[in-house]
């Protein structure tokens, strides 16, 4: 006696659209249209692929991931630090052994020219975004349909965030991979209820995880998508789970195995996203709702974003399966994460494919609509709807890929110190401006100073404020943290520069940026930039801003990744000043 199948099928959303796609013989066109889509989706992400280089501007990314690749050469696999998952680590890691034979070959590379080698990762994250897209044309293939599949897929591929930070060597985009794979799993889930699609859905949900731990959110599409059919999917779920923790175990062993630094790095990273450590100065709003759902509008886009809520209004009310699956995880995510004390845009980037979806649906449920009225219209009624989706992404995507294609303004302010500021010479550089090898000759460290950098920089790692209020570079200090460094300031800091003869001050608006847009948070700092500014010549400033253009208002994503018209090369304003008393009057031309 056989036993009874008690799954129930869930029927496609446009039951009659594949069909009539084959009877006029276009089904070889799919495997075209999603490669050329993959061959745009990487040209994207790697035109201006160098900005910024040698130097790796974004902290984040100096800090992290290529260091931490190269740093497991020297030790066991056990990254030694939690606070991000290491699974991209683990990809830098391979791809380096690949690349240069190992632990001699990156360490000289890194240390004779850091450009190669952060080219080689920002291109690996890069080629991890385009992956992401065929996974989700694949996701929405099966989850609707392939011309659903690949207007998705096209919207993630333009859209700005997913774009931008594929030039960056950080665990956002390869991120996009797992969470891709995970729907494409769940697409097979509703559609065929396999044991294989609960394996790839569960793999995707580990690899996620073990590469940035928001990806987490998958597991709700995947759990709709089994109860959909019933009790009787419960133990193929149990093998989602399985294959789940089985993928995160292998790309990201040591958080079994070093349990307690995997509990401290997440217990470290849960603090510094809700503000246990300090609220950040110069956020531009206190609601980390508003924020996100404003992000949307340009990190997706206006259409997107819209066309998002109402497919989810349009499968509430057609497809309640589909509703379950792709609705409340990006609802509870944006609550979650915007009542964190902290936001910034490319923390959403884990729904960003399921909104693609929501808004692709959405396309097709109106241009259904339409052409069941007027049927010749179809054709347009297709191009309107993507060129709808699409083009905010696109027209600003290609205006960043021009923007990073030019050198960034800390490179040519550093050219310009070069060739006036006197090697040995004692400088100020903000923190978060410039990173710490900026004042070093790369591959050729100057033996002017004891540690290599060409000019001898003021210490403002530390601060010497003490609690009266004055400077006092003989009594006690403590170390600055960069999201406190505007706290520490005072005009009179400057007289301390000038007795100690530092006197050249590097200044960027992304720092100073903070102060002006908090004023009454920090006073002091807004009374040092001014009297900065009155005391100290200005030797030389570079702006990021075209011809005519007017400066972009402070703000902790478009102040970093240039999404307004506005740029016409990467960077902040940069402003070198000359003081010129005490130490700094004697000798001045």
């Amino acid at each position: 006696m056989s036993a009874v199948d008690t799954r129930r099928p869930v029927p496609p959303l446009y039951a009659a659209a594949e069909p009539a796609e084959r009877a006029r013989g276009i089904a070889w066109g799919w495997p075209l249209a999603v490669a050329a889509l993959l061959a745009g989706a990487l040209l994207l992400r790697l035109w201006g692929i160098r900005q910024g280089l040698p130097y790796a501007y974004n902290s984040d990314e100096n800090a992290h991931f290529v260091p931490k690749a190269i740093g497991l050469f020297g030790h066991s696999w056990n990254p030694d630090y939690f606070v991000n998952p290491p699974g991209y680590t683990y990809l830098l890691h391979l791809v380096f052994a690949v690349a240069y034979g190992g632990r001699l070959g990156v360490s000289k590379a890194f240390a004779a020219n850091p450009t190669d080698v952060f080219t080689v990762a920002r291109v690996v994250a890069a080629v991890c975004g385009t992956v992401a897209v065929g996974l989700l044309y694949s996701a929405g293939a099966r989850l609707f349909d392939r011309r659903t599949g690949l207007l998705a897929a096209a919207v993630l591929a333009v859209a700005f965030l997913p774009v931008f930070y594929s030039h960056l060597a950080l665990n956002d985009v390869p991120t996009l991979v797992g969470v891709c794979l995970a729907l494409a799993g769940v697409g097979g889930i509703l559609r065929h209820d396999r044991r294989r699609d609960y394996v790839v859905a569960g793999i995707g949900l580990g690899l996620g995880c073990a590469t940035k731990y928001t990806a987490g959110i998958v597991l709700l599409p995947i759990l709709a998508a089994a109860l959909a059919h019933g009790r009787a999917a419960l133990g193929r779920l149990a093998l989602a789970a399985v294959a789940g923790v089985l993928a995160f175990a292998v790309a990201n062993p040591y958080a079994l195995l070093d349990f307690s630094a995997f509990r401290n790095g997440l217990n470290h990273q849960n603090a510094a996203s809700n503000g246990e450590q300090g609220g950040k100065l110069g956020l531009t709003t206190h609601s980390g709702i508003v924020y996100y759902l404003w992000t949307l509008t340009w990190g997706l886009g206006w259409a997107p974003a819209i066309a998002a809520l109402g497919g989810s209004v349009g499968l509430a009310v057609r497809d309640r399966a589909r509703f379950w699956i792709l609705v409340p995880a990006p609802v509870a995510f944006l609550f979650f994460m915007g009542l964190q004390g902290r936001f910034f845009g490319r923390w959403l980037m884990p729904i960003l494919p399921i909104l693609c979806l929501l808004a692709a649906a959405a396309a097709f449920m109106a241009v259904d609509w339409l052409a069941a009225r007027a049927p010749a219209w179809r054709p347009v009624l297709v191009a309107l709807a993507g060129a709808a989706l699409c083009l905010q992404g696109a027209l600003y995507s290609v205006h960043l890929g021009a923007v990073l294609s030019r050198d960034d303004t800390r490179n040519i302010a550093r050219a310009w110190m070069v060739a006036h500021v006197p090697a040995g010479a004692k400088i100020v550089v903000e923190p978060g401006v410039m990173p710490d090898g900026w004042a070093q000759d790369i591959g050729r460290p100057t033996p002017l100073t004891s540690n290599g950098n060409r000019w001898i920089k003021y210490p403002t790692s530390r601060t010497f404020l003490q609690p009266d209020g004055s400077v006092d570079p003989g009594g006690p200090s403590r170390i600055v943290n960069i999201e406190d460094y505007e706290r520490t300031l005072t005009p009179q800091l400057i007289a301390d520069y000038e007795r100690g003869g530092y006197c050249w001050v590097v200044s960027g608006s992304t720092q100073s940026g903070r102060a002006f847009a908090q004023p009454s948070a920090v006073p002091e700092a807004v009374a040092y930039y001014r009297r900065l500014r009155a005391l100290g010549g200005i030797a030389y400033r570079v702006s990021p801003y075209g011809q005519g253009q007017g400066a972009v208002r402070f703000n902790f994503d478009w102040s970093f990744d240039f999404y307004p018209m506005a740029y016409s090369r990467p960077g902040p304003v940069i402003t070198i000043y000359r003081l010129t008393g005490r130490a700094c009057g004697r000798g001045v031309s």
